[in-house]
């Protein structure tokens, strides 16, 4: 009998800052290119260059936002034309609610995670209110993976995952790590920022090249 084929997981590139590192992620085969868009931190964009940098790109695009009100998560993911809105900070689930039916997009919600129970907390309380789930190491004082790694194991992770719920694995994966990180964690989305960056907010060409390449063909990626 032959070996069951597992599909690889889809790629996205975060914490994009410049149009020609977010059309050459495009170029290489990102599936998803995210956009920090709440003010504040290392990767933000502005409001007023969110279209330049976005407009015409073909890879769904995904408005990354921290404990943003309703009102103006739901104008700031409109304003990228947000195929997913990624929720990272601390947001109710009556938020939660709230931005997923205010528009087309898919929601996801990003957890921190030191052990299992975190895992477990955040999908108890929007696990039936978003289509997906981030999951991320965590690092004091970081609001993001920050590079850390996930230190939960990977068959308990998947134990408290629902089925039909997006498995978005983040936090310290790299071109030479993400061909591991997939086989033992299975997930449908590999997110990476740091990992492919020559300083923070600047991405590098062949760090990129090289991890769309493991992700999606680790034979071919371990050559380049």
């Amino acid at each position: 009998m032959s070996e069951t084929v597992r599909p690889r997981p889809r790629v996205k590139i975060c914490g994009l800052t410049r149009r020609e590192d977010a059309e050459l992620a495009v170029q290489l085969g990102a599936d998803l290119v995210g956009f920090v868009l709440t003010r504040g931190f290392g990767r933000s964009v502005a409001e007023s260059d969110a279209d330049a940098l976005t407009h015409g790109l073909s890879a769904e695009r995904v408005a990354v936002l921290v404990d943003e009100p309703v009102a103006r998560a739901v104008a700031l993911a409109g304003s990228i034309d947000a195929r997913v809105v990624q929720l990272h900070g601390s947001e109710s689930p009556e938020t939660v609610q709230a931005v997923r039916e205010a528009g087309g997009w898919r929601v996801w919600k990003a957890v921190r995670a030191r052990t299992l129970e975190d895992v477990a907390q955040a999908v108890l309380h929007y696990g039936s209110l978003v289509d997906g789930m981030l999951v991320e190491g965590w690092r004091e004082g970081v609001l993001g993976g920050g590079g850390a790694k996930l230190a939960v194991a990977p068959a308990t992770l998947r134990t408290v995952l629902p089925e039909g719920l997006e498995f978005v694995l983040a936090g310290g994966l790299t071109a030479d790590s993400v061909a591991a990180a997939i086989e033992d964690f299975r997930p449908d989305v590999v997110d990476v920022s740091s990992g492919v960056e020559g300083r923070p907010g600047r991405k590098d060409a062949a760090a990129m090249r090289r991890f769309v390449a493991a992700a999606k063909d680790p034979w071919k990626g371990s050559r380049l």
